[in-house]
């Protein structure tokens, strides 16, 4: 039994930019149902639970590649843990949206959620998420936290699950300035880069490919002085 990861650096589900990614999501989920009809399980916490990212899902992966599009809110209370818990059994596929990263690990810890997803990864289910859905899932996240919230102007780095190695920043087009600037100031000594509309995907904890709806992604990392760009296949 693999374990996958699927991490999206960014792009818009609602407009279909990331559609191949999310076909190439789409077949895992079908393979792991088997004979039945496959179920997609979208969690929304990074965004406040909103129900117009939801809806842009299942859009696509109900009307698009007929698999069943559930969603798990945990933000205002709606649903127990006890149901949350069965939906995430239930599930060959989990998709976690973008949004506030440290919110969401906050309110995942609050609920024992993180250790219900870590265990539906470690049986086997397919994982994947973009831009705060992504990096939640590697030791440290480059993320726009502070700068969301008004308290800094730059990134940081936090701490994600640490399921896989290493770190990640998405948006890497839009954020690649800022990111050569935090490895020149020791912030951040590599991470996997990733583009809008590009995710990576994790076979059993090591990279294993690059999923490209138009972008790229790279492993950067500082060699002296020197910044080391390697665009992944």
């Amino acid at each position: 039994m693999q374990k996958r990861i699927i991490a999206i650096g960014g792009g818009e589900i609602k407009n279909k930019t990331t559609l191949k990614i999310d076909g190439y999501i789409a077949e895992l989920a079908k393979q792991h149902a088997g004979d039945k009809r496959a179920n997609a399980l979208f969690i929304g916490t990074a965004s406040h639970d909103s129900m117009p990212y939801f809806n842009s899902f299942r859009k696509t992966y109900t009307s698009v590649y007929d698999i069943k599009a559930e969603v798990a809110l945990m933000v205002y209370g709606e649903m127990s843990i006890e149901k949350i818990k069965g939906k995430i059994d239930m599930a060959d596929c989990i998709y976690v949206g973008g949004g506030d990263t440290v919110f969401m690990l906050d309110k995942w810890r609050e609920f024992g959620i993180d250790k219900m997803l870590i265990d539906a990864y470690n049986q086997g289910k397919i994982i994947c998420g973009l831009s705060a859905g992504a990096i939640c899932w590697f030791k440290d996240m480059y993320t726009d936290y502070e700068i969301m919230r008004g308290q800094s102007s730059e990134y940081v780095l936090k701490k994600g699950l640490g399921v896989l190695e290493g770190a990640m920043c998405p948006h890497f087009n839009e954020r690649e300035k800022d990111f050569i600037s935090a490895l020149k100031k020791g912030v951040i000594n590599s991470a996997y880069c990733v583009e809008n509309d590009c995710a990576i995907e994790f076979v059993d904890g090591e990279f294993s490919k690059v999923i490209s709806a138009g972008g790229k992604a790279y492993k950067i990392s500082v060699d002296g002085e020197n910044i080391v760009k390697k665009e992944l296949q």
